[in-house]
């Protein structure tokens, strides 16, 4: 017999009663009933209940246990009666009569309990993060995220692409996010970065010849922590194919996301392919999002036009300003009291605005300040333009477009959540297309990037040359689900006369973009395929599968909200004799 198990503890079933059998783990839970004492003993695939009575040596063993020390136990297999069997249990029919104990490793008291699934403070669950993994949530989380993954990666080498791996120590790049840096210690004074991802690599790839890219991708960024991004690092499944339109991505990426949730969705609707295409301007007029939570039925409409002369003073004034006026519905909410109304508009002047305005409608009849002033034909036309019914309510933002889309978004949300219309127990996929190449950067003054520098302008050199900048559009689209952002991508830029006026429209000298990015540049002047991709996220993939709120349950190790690793102690302090090596002095940081 196999000196710690012949079994594992969610192994045994009724065909087994009779058997002799050695089984170990962690004592999950006990329950002393005076003259016999049941345990459940645990381990990573599952329970099997342990029973002892008062006579038997195994008795004082496990009774002097606390729970969570590691066993094993030798044992007969027995039938439970009738009464006792558990159906929530995978060995609920049987249970094992403990003959000998072996004590492999004694447990302390527990900073937090396992067998539980209470909430406990972030700072314990971290510093103990290999108990919080013992507890069955979060165990089932992290197998869940493997399971993904490997669905993934067969799902990709099924559909032609081949998984390749791409340096971790790489060149800092002026772009994006705060990069993670590494001294070197044979080239003082200089630094290697660590990847925010492997975006050039991939591309260098597709010049290189390999077609079809993927990997299962670390990603490095000295970024805040929130809800949908962990600090520090992530993983991405990175993809990148050549000769490919923006349509060929899609067709690729689609079946791997929509096979994947069918799969561990537990019974949730998914999206089918092709996914629907909302346009960024569409997405930001409709939804006050690029990222629109398409569970949500309603629908964000501009009525601008309706207030220009208005009666209701403040409204007029903003459109007459260059503003705009969205209006946000709320259907069957003027049936009920007005506090929903008041608090909604408390709410937008708590996230920083000035307000919300509505009108409420009960029983035909318009009400509140807005319906008023702007006049009862005003109302009327407004109202039906709204196709809103004799019970309904309806919210404005005004303001700035921006400013206005924005709380209009938010409103659209919380008013959805309100009134519980969020559609449940469903996966809704959209791409969101056609972002605008450049943006206008109020505090810089200038015209800059709005998405990625690399991506390829719709129109190309034509349409840089001919065209305001700020009415171009790129081949740039984000895959969203459930108003989740999973990945953006593009097709790229793999033409440099394209290349150059793109950088130079945004501020950029052709001397300053090779002496950014010389490897990407130089590689370019030897042939490049036209080639694009997308990187969706897979921490941000798990967390949906898994209905959790919070990213943190569903990565192994993660760091707090100040990238800290209580566990481990990171980052810490480290010799003198190690920064003399990497030719460093440590300085005092600013004050707080």
């Amino acid at each position: 017999m196999h000196a710690y198990r012949t079994h594992h503890c969610a192994q045994l079933r009724a065909a087994e009663v009779g058997s002799q059998v050695r089984i170990s783990g962690w004592v999950h839970r006990k329950r002393d009933h005076g003259n016999l004492l049941f345990v459940d003993l645990r381990d990573h695939h599952g329970i099997t209940q342990i029973v002892t009575d008062i006579d038997a040596p195994a008795f004082k063993a496990l009774e002097r246990l606390r729970v969570e020390s590691v066993v094993t136990i030798a044992g007969d297999v027995v039938a439970r009666s009738a009464e006792a069997v558990n159906p929530n249990l995978a060995t609920g029919e049987i249970e094992v009569r403990a003959r000998e104990v072996t004590i492999q490793s004694a447990a302390q008291e527990l900073p937090l309990p396992v067998a539980a699934e209470a909430d406990y403070p972030e700072d314990i669950r971290l510093r103990y993060r290999f108990l919080d993994l013992r507890r069955e949530r979060i165990h089932k989380n992290i197998v869940l995220r493997s399971n993904v993954i490997r669905s993934i990666r067969e799902r990709m080498i099924g559909q032609g692409f081949t998984e390749y791996q791409t340096p971790i120590l790489t060149a800092s790049s002026p772009e994006g996010a705060r990069d993670y840096l590494v001294p070197s210690r044979v080239h003082p004074g200089k630094f290697y970065a660590l990847p925010q991802a492997p975006q050039m690599f991939k591309q260098l790839l597709m010049v290189a010849g390999f077609d079809r890219y993927f990997q299962i991708a670390p990603c490095f960024r000295d970024e805040d922590a929130r809800a949908d991004r962990s600090p520090g690092e992530f993983y991405q499944l990175d993809l990148e194919m050549s000769f490919v339109t923006q349509d060929d991505v899609f067709a690729a990426l689609e079946p791997v996301l929509q096979g994947v949730f069918e799969e561990f969705s537990d019974g949730k609707k998914v999206t089918q392919a092709p996914f629907p295409r909302i346009a960024y301007r569409d997405a930001m007029l409709r939804y006050g999002s690029d990222k629109p939570d398409l569970r949500n039925p309603l629908q964000i409409t501009d009525v601008t036009s309706h207030f220009v002369g208005s009666g209701f003073g403040l409204f007029a004034k903003i459109v007459e300003g260059g503003g705009v006026i969205r209006a946000i519905p709320a259907p069957g909410a003027g049936a009920g009291s007005r506090k929903f109304f008041d608090d909604a508009n408390e709410w937008a002047r708590a996230q920083g605005y000035a307000g919300l305005g509505y009108i409420n409608i009960k029983d035909g009849e318009a009400g509140g300040p807005i319906a008023k002033n702007h006049g009862p034909d005003g109302t009327a036309k407004l109202i039906a333009e709204l196709g809103l019914g004799p019970n309904d309510g309806v919210f404005f933002a005004a303001g700035k477009e921006g400013q206005a889309a924005k709380l209009a978004g938010l409103a659209r949300t919380r008013v959805g959540e309100t009134l519980d219309l969020i559609e449940q127990g469903e996966f809704k996929f959209c791409w969101v297309v056609d972002f605008p190449m450049f943006e206008y950067d109020e505090d810089a003054k200038k015209i800059d990037f709005s998405h990625n520098p690399f991506s390829m302008p719709q129109g190309e050199l034509e349409a840089l040359e001919t065209k305001d900048p700020l009415d171009i559009l790129a081949y740039q689209y984000d895959i969203v689900c459930n108003g989740v952002e999973l990945s953006s991508g593009a097709i790229r830029n793999h033409k440099l006369d394209v290349m150059y006026k793109a950088f130079e429209i945004a501020g950029y000298t052709a001397e300053e973009v090779d002496a950014n990015f010389p490897g990407m540049i130089n590689a370019f002047k030897y042939g490049a395929p036209p080639h694009g991709g997308s990187a969706p996220g897979i921490d941000r993939i798990v967390m949906l599968l898994a209905d959790e709120p919070n990213i943190r349950e569903v990565v192994l190790f993660p760091m707090n909200q100040k990238a800290e690793d209580l566990m481990m102690g990171a980052p810490a302090p480290v010799s003198a004799k190690q920064l003399r090596e990497l030719s460093i002095r440590v300085v005092d940081g600013p004050k707080p």
